[in-house]
């Protein structure tokens, strides 16, 4: 009579999974270590992908609020390699410009500011002097961080509006401060926040029109700034330059203040490829630790794998409990670099002022790079650890 063997049990993945902890439990820091490789890739590459996304976002919040339809124009050279002008008739001529929503001025004024009369003259800390119109603040939809701007009043006084850095730069940081500018005291009667789509207002010190005339300043607009309306911002552009000169309409310079941004902001993100290569290169390593662990771990257990395999084990679940090992290892590092990264593009977006931004596909697929990463990485000691018989595993 003849005797069947029972057919070996078919192990579910929950078994397998458990095999695959075994190893890492009994070995716990040799385990940490292997991870931390992983752990290391993944949370630069959830990083690279994540802080360009939040700067991204913060653009988009940041246009939306100050608008795209913001048009400038200065004045350019002419076919001599001059400097050019723009006329005196500048803002009512682009006032006129059917989808034009509003035009304001800023005209350079040849004269230094400093922070007293004891200064040196040539010491003006890069901070020049600009004849602004009353509306120009409304227009470029900027704040007061401190006092007011100019108006109907304090423009024909000695009175002057400071912006962000050339507050900064001047060391002055209240109200009420006086200045020397012109040969003569200024007072402070207002301090800008930042203004992106006008950086340079951000640099210079505001004063009234009427008031820059008594400086010097001879009337001409040095920059005009225009909105628009949204849908014709681009046919608006496209006549801007023959409406403020129709004889020579190529030498005004009109340009998008929010395309330039965009282009900051790009090259602000320009190191995303190195830094995701050094993520990928962090992951390689990582993924190389990985297999070496496997690699000892397969020799240290030489004995387990004989026991199984005498106990009726097949090389498919010896090779399962090994590959189940190095994933589940990989997915511990992985999960870890996830929340580094999270917590990294967190921490930066915060001190940036930006919105946190996580793209599902940073997420997961972290978590599925290191699964990928992990069953490569254990394939080869897997397949090792399964080629080996009993009697070779337990002499």
């Amino acid at each position: 009579m003849t005797t069947l063997l029972p057919r070996p049990r078919r192990l579910g993945p929950g078994d397998v999974g458990r095999l695959g902890a075994h190893g890492m439990r009994t070995r716990p820091l040799r385990a940490i270590l292997s991870a931390l490789g992983i752990g290391i890739g993944i949370a630069a590459m959830v990083a690279v992908v994540s802080i360009p996304a939040s700067s991204q976002q913060a653009l988009r919040e940041q246009l939306a609020a100050l608008g795209t339809n913001l048009l400038t124009a200065a004045p350019g050279q002419t076919i001599m390699g001059n400097d050019a002008s723009l006329p005196l008739t500048t803002v009512p001529m682009v006032a006129r410009i059917g989808p034009v929503t509003g035009v304001s001025a800023t005209g350079k004024v040849d004269a230094t500011i400093r922070r007293t009369d004891r200064i040196d003259e040539a010491e003006t800390s890069g901070v020049s002097v600009l004849a602004a119109r009353n509306d120009l603040l409304k227009l470029l939809r900027g704040s007061i961080h401190r006092g007011r701007f100019l108006d109907g009043v304090t423009e024909n006084f000695p009175t002057v509006v400071l912006g962000s850095v050339a507050a900064t730069r001047l060391g002055v940081n209240q109200p009420g401060t006086q200045v020397w500018l012109g040969n003569r005291w200024f007072t402070v009667v207002g301090i800008l926040n930042a203004m992106p789509l006008a950086q340079e207002i951000e640099r210079a010190a505001l004063v009234g029109w009427h008031t820059a005339e008594t400086l010097g300043f001879d009337g001409h607009p040095s920059t005009v700034y225009v909105r628009a309306v949204d849908a014709q911002v681009e046919s608006v552009r496209a006549v801007l330059g023959a409406t403020i000169n129709p004889a020579e309409p190529l030498e005004v310079k009109v340009s998008r203040p929010s395309d330039a941004l965009k282009a900051q902001r790009l090259s602000e993100t320009s190191f995303s490829a190195l830094f995701l290569g050094l993520g990928g290169v962090a992951l390689l390593v990582g993924g190389v630790g990985v297999a070496n662990t496997m690699v000892i771990s397969v020799l240290e257990r030489r004995r387990e794998i004989g026991l199984r395999r005498a106990l009726g084990a097949s090389k498919r679940q010896v090779r399962g409990q090994f590959l189940a090992e190095s994933v589940l290892l990989s997915l511990l590092g992985g999960i870890v670099g996830v929340l580094v990264g999270v917590g990294v593009t967190a921490g930066y977006a915060l001190t940036r002022d930006w919105p946190a931004v996580f793209p599902p596909i940073a997420l997961l697929g972290g978590v599925g790079v290191a699964a990928v990463v992990g069953a490569l990485a254990g394939a080869y000691p897997a397949m090792r650890a399964a080629r080996l018989s009993p009697t070779e595993a337990l002499a």
